[in-house]
């Protein structure tokens, strides 16, 4: 352990939950349903400690912990009596950035519409799609903010947010740049993920779609990018039956990656497509 300045310093909790307690990277399976808790003893609560780069350090009895960073300093201390620690929640697939609600489509899928049923008579992505176009830049991030605090306040650290609602230029750039505000303003991690092949816009077809996305949408958002104004991270396509095919999205996905996004996409959702062995 190194000695110096350190970023923070919890201490006196009742528990920390460490999900792995053997040295695991990941847990699989059955082992998922054990998580790892580690205790206070005989009155003693435990603690953890994090370094200047940000890094977890120490877990352990805050004893254990004092004797190994004896002379450190912390810029902050939690006093964590009485409670329990628990890592931060990743949700790595969120559509947070939208106006407009759905509570009307219900009633349809009461009533034994599928998804694709409720798509196609305007509803589901459509709809959204036309709240969201309506909606300008500073009443999507108010939205978006809101959403996220809510998140962070039940223990969302981390969360994935794509676009994909605006389905053309102009306002899947709107999303995007009120995504990349959060970046900037928000105590949340955001990775920001372009979806502007989330579904065929209206009077369009699957290819000329897939045309204005490789074309027109990649290429403009690749140069605001390259200038800073925006900085996106991954790349999302709906690989599905009656929207995008597999063809379709190999194309748009390797255009994303030529732009240095990382390949994140919907597949397989509602029917059967094989579309994991293709990427």
């Amino acid at each position: 352990m190194s000695v110096g300045a350190h970023r923070l310093r919890v201490r006196n909790a009742a528990q920390i939950v460490t999900v792995c307690s053997r040295g695991e990277r990941v847990l699989r399976g059955g082992e998922m349903g054990n998580v790892a808790v580690l205790e206070g003893e005989e009155g003693e609560g435990v603690g953890l400690a994090v370094d200047g780069d940000g890094k977890i350090e120490a877990v352990d009895l805050d004893s254990e912990i004092d004797a190994a960073l004896q002379g450190c300093t912390f810029d902050h201390v939690i006093d964590a009596s009485g409670q329990c620690v628990i890592p931060g929640l990743v949700d790595a697939h969120t559509h947070p950035v939208w106006e407009g609600d759905r509570v009307h489509e219900f009633a349809m899928k009461l009533a034994g519409a599928t998804y694709m049923e409720v798509h196609a008579k305007g509803g589901g992505i459509h709809y959204t799609v036309d709240c969201v176009r309506r909606a300008s830049l500073d009443q999507l991030y108010t939205s978006l903010d809101r959403r996220l605090t809510a998140m962070l306040t039940t223990g969302t650290t981390v969360v994935e947010a794509k676009s994909g609602y605006g389905l053309d230029l102009e306002n899947e750039t709107k999303m995007l740049r009120a995504i990349e505000r959060a970046k900037r303003e928000h105590a949340m991690t955001i990775s920001s993920t372009y979806c502007g092949a989330h579904a065929i816009p209206k009077g369009s077809t699957a290819e000329d779609a897939t045309q204005d996305v490789v074309n027109v949408q990649i290429p403009a958002l690749r140069e605001l990018c390259a200038t800073g104004e925006l900085s996106i991270d991954n790349i999302d396509v709906f690989c599905e039956k009656g929207v995008f095919d597999t063809d379709a999205s190999r194309r748009i996905l390797s255009t994303g990656k030529d732009a240095g996004w990382k390949l994140n996409f919907h597949g397989d959702e509602l029917f059967p497509m094989n579309s994991g062995e293709f990427f």
